[in-house]
């Protein structure tokens, strides 16, 4: 929208109407013309079955439905429950328990812990770093705040992390401004599918501490909304331990999020978590995030701080939920890999990728691309750099469809 008629710019485009959602929305009304069967809407991250039906966890759902009125009516302590923030940091961690201060602050998802972040750690007309293939809102949080959004490219000639290019990046930004907010979404990356290595995590903390010089601060955001659909729950939580004996200058965060690993993503909940060997560092994390908080949402949802709190005190209920997201989990690899296998077949260039709710493909034009692709009822996300494919959000058949009608004229 470049003209206002009454709302002030500061400096902002604002479209008309979401990218994500409104690509949705024309899907929508194409399936309630010509039926579901012949769409293929792969736009949002929603897990959903393979009839198109959204997946809710019938054991969280129980929980849910059990709750008394004073766990979902009364309000919530700007930074959550007692019980909320333990079972958050159970829950993030799994059997990696930080040995180190952290401080908890409730979110309304993964989104409201990056908001957080950029607003409390980065200063006015500051840039944030994230990888060229990255989730668009980013962007969005920083320009609405007075920050700006900057990109290394993610992956290399190999088809490895590019931590040249990382490197590249974190020198120059800190070489011009006094701290540095990093954004990496991993593992089961948004939009890729790809998961930092080990190896590539030794890099980037080797190349984030050499970067930080006499009065430099860098602050890594780790963005974990896919974390518990990216294969194993605890082989995916390794890293964790490399995050807790940082020197003080460089913070970690963590955000995690209840939408995905419990299927609440109407309830918006989540939290932000800290890492650090300093005490202070930490309380005072938890001081300037709720007075965002406040400044903004205010209080979070009591009723999934509830189904939370109870559910990790239930070792039994927690096991259940476990197990029946295994189930889940499983077939969203299945997809992903049929995705992957059929690309293959049809000699399509994909993104590397390694698990979680989405995979993309590198193109030019992409947002004619994926116009084009709308004329045979296939909805995609089109991106800065390609097209991003829900694998969550369709069959593991309509997975296989895709590659080749991309490949079939919309490529070249």
């Amino acid at each position: 929208m470049g003209n206002y008629l009454f709302a002030e710019p500061n400096g902002r485009i604002i479209p008309l109407e979401d990218k994500t959602f409104g690509i949705n929305r024309l899907a929508k009304e194409l399936e309630a013309k010509i039926g579901k069967k012949d769409v293929i809407n792969a736009t949002l991250g929603t897990l959903a079955d393979d009839d198109g039906k959204l997946v809710v966890l019938s054991s969280v759902v129980e929980v849910l439905k059990n709750l008394a009125p004073a766990d979902y009516a009364d309000y919530a302590p700007i930074g959550g429950t007692p019980e909320f923030k333990k079972a958050m940091v159970s829950a993030a961690f799994g059997k990696y328990a930080p040995g180190c201060f952290t401080g908890v602050v409730a979110t309304p998802g993964g989104t409201g812990a990056i908001r957080n972040t950029v607003s409390n750690y980065t200063k006015y007309g500051d840039k944030i770093l994230t990888s060229d293939w990255h989730w668009l809102p980013y962007g969005t949080i920083a320009r609405e705040i007075g920050r700006d959004l900057t990109t290394f490219e993610l992956f290399d000639e190999d088809r490895k992390f590019n931590i040249t290019s990382f490197s590249k990046k974190v020198e120059e930004l800190l070489a011009s401004q006094g701290s540095l907010v990093i954004i990496l979404n991993t593992p089961a990356h948004n939009p890729t599918g790809y998961s930092l290595t080990a190896g590539d995590w030794d890099k980037v903390i080797e190349c984030v501490k050499s970067a930080c010089g006499s009065g430099k601060k860098v602050t890594l955001l780790v963005d974990a909304a896919y974390i518990d659909f990216a294969g194993d729950s605890e082989e995916c939580r390794q890293f964790l331990p490399k995050l807790e004996k940082l020197p003080e200058n460089i913070l970690p965060i963590i955000a995690f999020s209840l939408s995905k690993t419990f299927t609440l993503y109407g309830m918006r909940s989540g939290a932000m978590i800290c890492m650090t060997q300093n005490k202070d560092i930490a309380d005072e994390f938890v001081r300037v995030c709720e007075y965002s908080s406040r400044g903004s949402w205010s209080n979070c949802p009591r009723a999934a701080m509830a189904v939370l709190s109870k559910i990790y005190e239930d070792k039994d209920l927690l096991h259940k939920v476990d197990e029946e997201r295994r189930e889940y989990r499983n077939m969203l690899l299945r997809r992903g890999k049929a995705f992957e296998e059929a690309a293959k077949e049809a000699k399509l260039e994909i993104v590397p990728f390694d698990s979680g709710f989405f995979a993309s493909v590198p193109c030019v034009n992409p947002d004619e691309v994926g116009k084009e692709l709308q004329k045979d009822g296939i909805f995609l996300l089109p991106l800065a750099k390609g097209l991003r494919v829900s694998v969550a959000a369709i069959s593991e058949e309509k997975c296989r469809k895709i590659p080749a009608k991309i490949k079939a004229g919309y490529t070249g």
